[in-house]
């Protein structure tokens, strides 16, 4: 299992046995589930209803794992839009995230997307900025939470 205290207890050789694959819905709904269930819902107080929708059926989704648990996920919508991005806790600021970000854009590339778009809480702007994503909209309010459009050109 993953430290409970902070990322810095987090080795490179754990780093290294993290693994990220294209998932579906039906597939591993559980292991998405157990991402964004203590990030969005109980960390975010997003509400089950906002939550969960019916674009995950639909939508490719990215799973990063570590000893076969659930630790960071994404979902890609038409291989246009990245959204529901979510670290466990424990692994933020490790590296996890942006290479769960990178492995989305390369699909979204690969299937003849010129461009990426996505809502960015305004907290992770920068993250977003580092892989870059520019900002195309003035802040606004997504369930209670700070936002702005962002874009990357492929």
């Amino acid at each position: 299992m993953p430290p409970k205290s902070n990322h810095t207890e987090i080795s490179p050789e754990m780093l290294s046995k993290v693994t990220i694959q294209q998932v579906t819905w039906p597939a591993a709904e559980s292991e998405l589930r157990a991402v964004r269930t203590p990030v969005f819902i109980e960390e975010q107080f997003v509400t089950p209803e906002f939550e969960w929708d019916d674009i995950d059926a639909g939508a490719v989704h990215l799973l990063a794992t570590y000893e076969n648990q659930p630790i960071a996920c994404l979902r890609i919508i038409h291989y246009q839009k990245i959204g529901r991005m979510a670290v466990i806790k424990h692994w933020r600021g490790v590296g996890v995230g942006a290479a769960l970000l990178m492995e989305a854009v390369s699909i979204c590339k690969k299937y003849g997307s010129t461009s990426v778009r996505l809502s960015a809480q305004t907290h992770a702007i920068n993250f977003y900025r580092k892989a870059g994503f520019r900002q195309m909209s003035d802040e606004y309010c997504d369930v209670d939470i700070p936002h702005v459009d962002m874009q990357l050109d492929l």
